[in-house]
């Protein structure tokens, strides 16, 4: 008997493996599929302050081992999340969830946090991951990931406005993705998930013109994998507090492997928009896999 449970930030979960945001939806699609509580607990898309309609289309487009996505933080807004989104998903979901926060300034970060803390819908909350790596967006998003100050600043404002762990989630398009995480854990922060995706583009042959309305979209799938998982040994080094991995992750011999770079926990991403079923598939493969390698305990990954 193998054991797949992990601590992550001061909660147990039962298994390491978390659908990362904007690729599961908030949740109740994938119930209608399979039992979503078999997962360790999962990443809700990324909300912001008012409603988003997104990037203009096209923007998504498939090349070799992965995908590039634009998306641009398409979401209702927080406020319809907390009325019409939780309350469908506390019936099919049973554990704490972790809320993707994403915003255009400290002040935004601070107040999603803010109505999302102080809802009716709060004991549902585990963690609040809070996004300042996406590369799809103008004005927000990465810009605060690049750079130590600005991260530290985001920190700083989410942290008054809760006692839940908070997980900041950064960009691999930086040239030391160390001193980012360090600069949040100075102000605060209770883990790290990292990375986001590696921006990237595609050109139309035929029109000659890129094939993302948005030009450039971040990359991600098994492409990703090697780069994610040197970013998270080196954060995993360079911090005192859990790290989350994801980037191309699509079995359990892939989540072993970033637990063994240091990983506490793994999100898969893309592979969920490849086979709706695949984070389901990775809960159940792992400990099959850990017997195989001779790993009787996560913990001593």
């Amino acid at each position: 008997m193998v054991d797949t449970k992990v601590d992550l930030c001061g909660i147990t979960i039962d298994n390491p493996v978390i659908p990362a945001s904007g690729t599961f939806g908030y949740g109740y699609e994938f119930a209608e599929l399979y039992d979503i509580n078999c997962l360790g607990t999962f990443s809700f898309k990324g909300t912001t302050l008012d409603p988003r309609f997104g990037n203009e289309t096209p923007r998504i487009a498939e090349c070799p081992s992965g995908m590039l996505n634009a998306v641009g933080l398409q979401n209702p807004g927080v406020d319809d999340v907390i009325r019409e989104e939780l309350p469908k998903l506390e019936r099919v979901f049973h554990k704490p969830v972790m809320a993707n926060v994403s915003g255009f300034s400290t002040d935004e970060y601070a107040e999603v946090v803010k109505r999302l803390d102080r809802s009716a819908m709060s004991d549902m909350i585990g963690w609040y991951e809070i996004n300042i790596s996406c590369p799809n967006v103008h004005g927000g998003g990465m810009s605060f990931g690049t750079d130590p100050k600005m991260a530290a600043e985001v920190v700083k404002a989410v942290r008054w406005m809760t006692e839940k762990p908070i997980i900041m989630k950064l960009s691999p398009n930086v040239t030391d993705v160390t001193e980012i995480a360090r600069a949040c854990e100075t102000e605060g922060a209770d883990g790290i998930s990292l990375i986001n995706t590696l921006m990237g583009m595609r050109f139309n042959l035929r029109t000659k013109k890129p094939l993302l309305a948005n030009v450039t979209g971040g990359l991600s799938g098994p492409a990703v994998f090697p780069v994610a998982l040197r970013m998270v040994y080196q954060t995993a080094k360079a911090v005192n507090i859990p790290v989350i991995g994801m980037g191309g992750v699509s079995s359990a011999e892939d989540v072993l492997e970033m637990m063994m770079a240091g990983a506490t926990a793994v999100e898969v991403g893309a592979a969920n928009l490849v086979d709706p079923y695949a984070s389901r598939n990775i809960v159940r493969d792992l400990p099959d896999t850990m017997k195989k390698f001779g790993i009787d305990s996560l913990s001593k990954v």
